[in-house]
């Protein structure tokens, strides 16, 4: 029976906590007590920053899309650079993070969920650095969609277990990585990739996120000389949106903005429920279950959101719209066009927001999108999307 502790922290307002067996839930409470001891840890800290300068590639720049600017006609565009990281996404961010702090606990054996196959080749990829096993989880569907990433995680020596049941999405995979754990959680570190799941999971992504936030607000007043109108990305767990949001959320001047899918419309249309072990707003069927979903963006195909993006919306403190997969595809055209730039699908759905609220604004506003990851892992679908027309 899922259980939550009286004393269970990680709530945003009413979402958030930990709803999981109590054997898990041990494993939780450890894992944020590891956590809180090392976050500020001196060694843990230069080790992290080490990783990020050395190996990720940080700090990446803040691009003033100056061409798409011109042909939007309003505020400046520009773009916090995610997808020049290593691996091609924010997803190393928070996995050299989770990494060092699994080191530290002693755990030999990495277990992950993927949607676009991101988050999974950054799991695979510190896992072949510090030599240990590796097992993702990924749905069906997103194997044959995203079968370019399944076979990089391959050739860094991970096991991809493509997940059949459900609708063998991201969703699925999620299930299935919290199966795993549950059975084997006295040997496996869960690396989860998005700011959801029980406590400490949101919180945990997030901190290792935040230095999304932390350069680009630094960055924009060395170019700006202020802070910008609008900080904007795409929302599907909500992991690169809550980094790029994350120093800003106390600066009440500057709009928060999270594009979601249309046809996932969580923000926009979910209500209160508990999914993986956590509380969220969550599509629901009739039967009380999460909806099926589907977005052409892998990476945004989830029912739920992270606690902490839910408590943003109902406090009114972020704005959370929707654009539709044609949408997203013509903002991949536009900007690799228009800026030599091919952003990732899930990305796209931001950029295609941004093109929209800037023709609004005056040239005096800014604006800066999120570029989460790069589209090489999109291309090919892409590619079969327009010759199938």
């Amino acid at each position: 029976m899922a259980s939550i502790s009286t004393e269970s922290k990680g709530y945003f307002g009413e979402f958030g906590g930990s709803f999981v067996p109590p054997d898990l839930q041990v494993v939780m409470n450890k894992l944020e007590e590891q956590f809180l001891h090392y976050k500020d840890d001196p060694e843990f800290q230069s080790e992290f920053k080490f990783y990020l300068n050395e190996y990720v590639g940080r700090e990446n720049p803040l691009t003033f899309a100056e061409n798409l600017t011109k042909q939007m006609g309003g505020a400046k565009i520009y773009l916090k650079r995610e997808d020049l990281n290593h691996t091609g996404s924010h997803k190393i961010n928070n996995v050299i993070g989770q990494i060092l702090l699994a080191k530290r606990m002693g755990a030999k054996r990495v277990i992950a969920e993927t949607g676009a196959g991101q988050h999974g080749v950054a799991t695979a990829t510190v896992c072949a650095m510090f030599g240990m096993e590796c097992v993702v989880y990924m749905g069906k569907v997103d194997t044959e969609r995203q079968a370019l990433n399944v076979f990089r995680m391959e050739l860094l020596g991970a096991k991809v277990v493509a997940v059949e049941e459900g609708q063998g999405r991201l969703k699925d995979a999620v299930d299935a990585a919290l199966g795993d754990l549950v059975q084997n959680y006295e040997n496996t570190f869960y690396l989860l990739g998005s700011a959801v799941g029980p406590h400490p999971f949101p919180t945990m992504v997030k901190h290792f996120q935040s230095v999304i936030s932390e350069e680009s607000k630094r960055q924009i007043l060395e170019k700006e000389g202020k802070l910008p109108t609008a900080v904007i990305a795409c929302t599907g767990g909500g992991s690169n949106a809550i980094g790029a949001f994350a120093h800003y959320i106390d600066e009440p001047e500057v709009r928060l903005i999270g594009v979601e899918p249309k046809e996932a419309p969580t923000l926009s249309e979910g209500v209160p429920a508990v999914i993986h072990g956590f509380k969220c707003l969550t599509l629901i069927d009739e039967d009380g279950n999460p909806k099926p979903t589907y977005s052409i963006a892998a990476g945004l195909d989830y029912p739920g959101i992270g606690p902490e993006h839910s408590h943003l919306k109902v406090s009114g403190r972020a704005e959370y719209v929707t654009a539709t997969g044609q949408e997203a595809l013509e903002a991949f055209h536009l900007l690799s066009k228009s800026e030599g730039i091919i952003p990732a699908l899930e990305s796209a759905h931001a950029v295609a927001h941004a093109v929209k609220l800037a023709k609004d604004l005056s040239k005096d506003d800014i604006l800066i999108v999120n570029l989460s990851g790069r589209g090489d892992k999109d291309v090919e679908q892409v590619f079969n999307m327009v010759n199938a027309e």
